[in-house]
C-alpha cells in the first residue's frame, strides 16, 4: 500500500483513474450541464439533445410522428385564424373574435371596425348624388306646381304627378339610411322606409298608367269608364296599394325587426358592422311586393303604349318601368350575398338608378317642353291630331 499522503482535489482524481466522460440520462441540456459541472467533466464536449427534433418556434404546432417516441415529431405552422406564441407548442389557439392573427401567426392584432361612412369619398359621393337627385325632383315638383294650369300638366294628372315627385324626393333621401354607422333606429327605418315610400311611387305610377287608359275608353260614346277618371279613386288606389306594404313592415317590425350586428369573419382583418335583417321572409316580402307593382305597371304600361292621344305616358312609363326592373333584378343576388360596404354601396346605387329612372323618363320630357318650348304648350297644340312634337320628345 503506497503510504505516500495525497492531497485531494475536488473533482480530480490524482491517482491516474480516467475522468468520467458523460452522464447519459433523459434530463435536458440545462441540468446536464450543471451536473457536468459537479461532477468535473465540465472540460468535455456534452451530448445536449435527447430527443430527434429540433424545437417549434412560435407560429408553429408540434404534430407527433406515428411510430416514433414522443421526443420525434415535426413541426407545422398554425392554420389560418390560429396562433402559437410560445416554444413547442402542442396545438395552435383562436384569436379572440376581434382580433386577428399576424403574418407570423404567432401574435394576435386588433381587427379595424369598417362600414360605409359619410367621412370617406365614395360615402361624400353617394350623400352627394342622393342630396342632387333629391334637389332636382322639388325643381320638377315646383316647376309643375308653377305650372299647374298648363296643358302639358293637367293632362297628365297633376295631383298625381305631385304625389309621384313627393315619393321621388324621400326615394332619394331614403339611400341616406344606408350611409353612416348602424343603429337600432337606423336598422329599422331603412328597409320600412325604403319599402314603404317606393310602394307609394310604383302605386302612384300604376295609378297614372290606369288614369291613361281609362281617360281613353271615356271618350267613346257610351262609355261608362268616366265615373271611375275621380281624382279621388286614384288617392284610394295609391292609398290601398300603400298600406298593403305599411302591414308587411308593421309584421316584420312586431314580430323580428331588424337590429345592429356586427359580422367578424367575412373579411379577415376586419369588423364590419350592417343591420341584421333578422327575417328574410320579411325582406323577400317587401322586395317581392314592390316587384308585383312594377311588374304590373310595366304590362299595363306596355299594353297602353299605342293609344292615340298626344299626351300618352305609357310609352315613358314603359320604359321608366323597364329601368326600374332591370336595374333591381341585376342587384338582387349582390342584396342577398355577405354584407359589406361595397354591397351597400350597390343597394344605395339600385335605389338612385331606379328612383332616376322614374324621374328621367316621366317628368323630364314635359318639363323640356314646359321650359324650352312654353309656345308648345298650348291648348291648340294638346287637342290638336297633327301636332306630334311632344310624342318625339
Amino acid at each position: 500500500m503506497n503510504t505516500k499522503k495525497v492531497k485531494i482535489f475536488p473533482n480530480y482524481n490524482c491517482q491516474g483513474q480516467k475522468k468520467m466522460g458523460a452522464v447519459i440520462g433523459a434530463q435536458t441540456s440545462e441540468p446536464s450541464v450543471q451536473i457536468a459541472n459537479m461532477l468535473g467533466i465540465y472540460k468535455i464536449p456534452q451530448p445536449l439533445h435527447s430527443v430527434c427534433s429540433h424545437k417549434c418556434s412560435p407560429g408553429f404546432q408540434k404534430i407527433i410522428l406515428k411510430g416514433k417516441p414522443k421526443c420525434c415529431f415535426h413541426c407545422k405552422e398554425c392554420p389560418r385564424g390560429k396562433i402559437s406564441n410560445k416554444t413547442d407548442m402542442d396545438y395552435c389557439v383562436e384569436c379572440n373574435k376581434d382580433h386577428y392573427p399576424n403574418k407570423g401567426r404567432n401574435k394576435c392584432i386588433p381587427k379595424s371596425i369598417i362600414f360605409l361612412s359619410y367621412e370617406e369619398p365614395l360615402g361624400i359621393t353617394l350623400a352627394f348624388t342622393a342630396v342632387f337627385f333629391s334637389f332636382l325632383s322639388a325643381v320638377v315638383l315646383g316647376n309643375f306646381i308653377r305650372c299647374r294650369e298648363s296643358p302639358i300638366v293637367k293632362a297628365n294628372n297633376r295631383q298625381l304627378s305631385y304625389v309621384l315627385l313627393s315619393s321621388l324626393i324621400l326615394c332619394f333621401l331614403c339611400s341616406l339610411l344606408f350611409i353612416g354607422r348602424p343603429s337600432k333606429t337606423i336598422c329599422i327605418l331603412r328597409q320600412t322606409a325604403f319599402g314603404i315610400i317606393s310602394s307609394v311611387s310604383l302605386a302612384t305610377v300604376l295609378a297614372k298608367t290606369i288614369t291613361v287608359i281609362l281617360a281613353f275608353k271615356a271618350t267613346k260614346p257610351g262609355s261608362g269608364a268616366r265615373k271611375w277618371l275621380r281624382p279621388r279613386l286614384s288617392y284610394f288606389f295609391v292609398v290601398v296599394c300603400s298600406l298593403i306594404q305599411v302591414v308587411i313592415c308593421m309584421v316584420w317590425l312586431g314580430t323580428s325587426p331588424p337590429f345592429p350586428d356586427a359580422d367578424f369573419y367575412t373579411e379577415p382583418g376586419h369588423i364590419i358592422l350592417e343591420c341584421n335583417e333578422s327575417s328574410p321572409a320579411a325582406l323577400y316580402s317587401i322586395l317581392g311586393y314592390l316587384g308585383l307593382l312594377a311588374l304590373v305597371s310595366f304590362i299595363v304600361a306596355f299594353l297602353a303604349r299605342k293609344l292615340p292621344d298626344v299626351f300618352n305616358e305609357a310609352k315613358f312609363i314603359t320604359f321608366s318601368m323597364l329601368v326600374f326592373c332591370t336595374v333591381w333584378i341585376s342587384v338582387i343576388p349582390v342584396y342577398f350575398s355577405p354584407s359589406g360596404k361595397y354591397a351597400v354601396t350597390v343597394v344605395i346605387f339600385s335605389i338612385l338608378a331606379s328612383s332616376g329612372g322614374l324621374l328621367g323618363c316621366i317628368f323630364f320630357p314635359k318639363c323640356y317642353i314646359i321650359l324650352l318650348y312654353p309656345n308648345k304648350d298650348q291648348k291648340a297644340h294638346v287637342t290638336s291630331k297633327r301636332f306630334h312634337g311632344f310624342k318625339k320628345c
